[in-house]
């Protein structure tokens, strides 16, 4: 879970970019930090940029697929 000190600095979104399950390996529609809805692990990514693929983040079978999800927008 991303963590902040200062609130001041965060605004509450509902854009629809935060709604997106990006495939491994697809590219970041924005920079921020985004999250793997099979483990939680959390990675900042620029927009543009591709974010991991299966062969970069491999986690247990348990946790079902990878997907990525923009958790923070950096704007």
């Amino acid at each position: 879970m991303a963590l902040y000190q200062d609130q001041s600095f965060l605004i509450q979104s509902s854009q629809p970019l935060f709604d997106l399950k990006n495939a491994p390996g697809a590219i970041a529609t924005a920079s921020g930090i985004y999250r793997c809805n099979g483990c939680g692990c959390e990675i900042a990514v620029e927009k543009g940029y591709e974010l991991p693929s299966h062969a970069k983040h491999d986690h247990g079978f348990q946790f079902g697929p990878a997907t990525w999800q923009l958790i923070v927008a950096a704007i």
